[in-house]
């Protein structure tokens, strides 16, 4: 048995061991994104201007891969570039970690993978696009994201544009509420869902100001109350996508799927490809969108936990 303590698996760039040293707030970010979620060249591009967008307000980026078997915390520009055009990192969820470190594979960690190493890494909070969910037709696929899990078990603050539209929105934000996960929403009294702002339902607490936002993490974590904060923040209205087409073309791709008996992890890289395609590109650009509009968000929310 291998006795190493969990954080020796870790590796951190020397931005971000300076960022550590010198007492600025991280912000970690996935890498399935990169990996599986766009297409190269945007895929990269996007990732740079995504850290160089939390690098603008104060903090530093730790974008999050499992590289030659350390779990990278920080990546280069090489290292982006590598991850963007490679084709061939595994998607690490909690189920994936140990494989893929001990094979030593290239790893582009999800929504929960990305915060397990961010908590490993001591990183409060993580910024990403939308947060899985339960999938439309759970009831009979039992497909259920590892996210949910995840949040209901690990204490990082998470910041997304709600969850991906393609999801059964309330069925998600029942299955948060019955593991105790608190759903925040900032800019707005609903949840989001990814591609248009508002998914039809509230969410638990509405705090637009990131002290506020940082009082209530930490009130929550104070009270031995471990476990995940959803701040859910809306996509800017210029690059919102209307709700009614939005809904449409999902569910011409979902139909498109389960024709093709498309499952498990394909799913939802799937999904976004058709959804892209039958928007003429219009929903890449609402994703690229959305992800920096959260990156500010998230920054600023590290940044008042680190001074709450």
């Amino acid at each position: 048995m291998d006795a190493r303590p969990a954080h020796s698996w870790l590796a951190l760039s020397p931005p971000v061991a300076a960022a550590r040293a010198a007492g600025r707030p991280l912000v970690a970010l996935e890498s399935t994104i990169i990996a599986h979620g766009m297409p190269y060249p945007e895929n990269v591009r996007t990732a740079r201007e995504v850290e160089a967008v939390i690098r603008g307000l104060g903090a530093e980026p730790a974008t999050i891969a499992l590289m030659g078997g350390r779990i990278r915390i920080g990546l280069s520009d090489d290292e982006l570039e590598l991850l963007g055009r490679s084709g061939q990192a595994h998607k690490v969820s909690r189920r994936d970690l140990p494989a893929v470190l001990a094979s030593g594979d290239l790893g582009a960690t999800t929504v929960a993978g990305t915060m397990i190493c961010a908590a490993l890494a001591g990183i409060e909070v993580f910024v990403t696009g939308g947060i899985g969910g339960v999938h439309r037709g759970a009831p009979q696929s039992f497909d259920i994201s590892a996210d949910l899990q995840e949040l209901a078990r690990t204490s990082v603050a998470v910041v997304c544009a709600g969850a991906k539209s393609i999801l059964d929105i309330g069925l998600t934000l029942e299955y948060l509420e019955t593991h105790g996960v608190p759903v925040l929403s900032c800019g707005q009294d609903n949840f989001a869902a990814f591609y248009t702002r508002d998914s039809g339902f509230r969410a638990d607490y509405r705090l637009d100001d990131a002290d506020a936002q940082a009082r209530f993490i930490r009130t929550k974590w104070a009270l031995g109350l471990a476990g995940g904060v959803v701040l859910s923040t809306p996509v800017p209205q210029a690059a919102a996508l209307p709700r009614e087409e939005i809904d449409a073309i999902t569910g011409q791709a979902l139909a498109e799927a389960a024709a093709q008996h498309i499952a498990g992890k394909a799913v939802t890289p799937f999904l976004l490809a058709r959804i892209k395609a039958l928007t003429g590109g219009r929903s890449l650009a609402t994703n690229i969108a959305l992800v920096k509009h959260n990156a500010e968000v998230g920054a600023r929310l590290a940044l008042a936990l680190a001074h709450s």
